[in-house]
């Protein structure tokens, strides 16, 4: 059987700025590029980070995280705008919410999919809130192990009303991922040990190499970030495919459609070098890799205090959130706990923004 190009979706992230005018110019020049698929990021910052995360370093240099984010919030017309924008130029829309607030502004806009970012993966209340909805779930697996995604996974197939339907994206969470992390080889594993679809979500800055190397290994969806120009004010303009770049990697896909497994391989061998492609492909195990170690656990989420809670009080739901927590602050718990703790009363102060710990409640 003739094998199909992926599903390539252009993930818009922060570059549309909150503009409606350049978002419209973002989609039209992704359509016009070659995506069947346009993402966004629905975004509220209290419920992705604590204010007091202070700066993260992101491809443009160290920011102010948490007030960039307030900067990017918009109210449920601007991402109507977006959906309708896209099936006007013929493409899907995909959005990806960060916590309660988003998600039920994205169901307002009846998706026919749903993505869940790397760093939510762990996130087990927003992940069974977005199972229950019985979408096809695009699961991305950057700055995970096996065990997390078999948690996901399990989480959404004891939420979802009907048998689940999952693609897992491998991912490298780095802004811009090394090509020799990637470990390409994992995809067919992945795929076998989950019995799910597998794709890429790409963060290299080369068009061409992971993304036609990923789908040599069998990747169904291929994913980057899309720019207008990688000058632009976007957080992750610097690592994203122009509209020019993009065409070149959608071009690229469809020349090696045809094509077996070793044929692609050998193509990208001589188009780059048989060291770097034998790098990039790795040994397909599962493992961090040494760009995303440091982030384990710190851009994943885990349970933070978003208020000062005293010594003796009594811990509610409105003085924890499920955040992200960089490098600044304390990690606490896995949200798997949220509800474990709520009730108890705090053993020592905790002060506001940082983890709670077993230790702490």
């Amino acid at each position: 059987m003739e094998k199909k190009v992926p599903f390539i979706v252009a993930e818009l992230g922060t570059s549309h700025g909150g503009d409606e005018q350049k978002t419209r110019e973002l989609i039209a020049a992704a359509a016009e590029a070659g995506a069947d698929c346009v993402k966004c990021q629905i975004i509220f910052a209290a419920e992705i980070l604590h204010p007091k995360t202070g700066n993260v370093l992101l491809p443009g240099g160290e920011m102010p995280l948490f007030e960039l984010f307030k900067a990017l919030e918009r109210d449920q017309k601007f991402y109507e705008m977006v959906k309708n924008e896209a099936e006007k130029r013929s493409v899907r829309f995909l959005a990806a919410p960060y916590g309660p607030r988003s998600a039920a502004l994205l169901k307002n806009l009846s998706p026919d999919a749903v993505k869940i970012a790397s760093p939510e993966l762990n996130y087990t209340g927003l992940v069974k809130e977005l199972a229950s909805w019985g979408l096809p779930v695009f699961l991305s697996t950057g700055v995970s192990t096996l065990g997390d995604i078999e948690e996901a996974i399990a989480a959404i197939a004891g939420a979802s009303p009907v048998p689940p339907d999952i693609t897992l994206l491998h991912c490298v969470t780095a802004y811009p991922a090394p090509p020799g992390d990637y470990n390409l080889r994992v995809l067919p594993n992945l795929g076998g040990v989950f019995g799910c679809r597998v794709g890429l979500s790409d963060h290299s800055l080369d068009p061409l190499l992971v993304p036609v190397l990923g789908y040599a290994m069998g990747a169904t969806v291929i994913e980057k970030h899309f720019c207008l120009s990688r000058g632009g004010p976007g957080l992750d303009d610097p690592i994203a495919l122009t509209p020019e770049a993009f065409k070149q990697m959608c071009d690229g896909l469809n020349r090696v459609s045809s094509l077996g497994a070793g044929e692609i391989i050998g193509e990208m061998e001589r188009e780059y070098s048989r060291e770097l492609v034998a790098e990039t492909l790795g040994d397909g195990v599962k493992a961090l890799p040494p760009s995303e170690k440091p982030n384990y656990g710190r851009t994943n989420r885990s349970i933070h205090a978003v208020c000062d809670i005293a010594e003796g009080e009594t811990v509610t739901k409105d003085m924890i959130a499920v955040l992200r927590t960089e490098k600044n602050l304390r990690p606490g718990l896995h949200p798997r706990w949220e509800s474990l703790i709520l009730g108890r009363k705090a053993r020592n102060g905790i002060p506001a923004g940082e983890g709670v710990t077993f230790e702490d409640v």
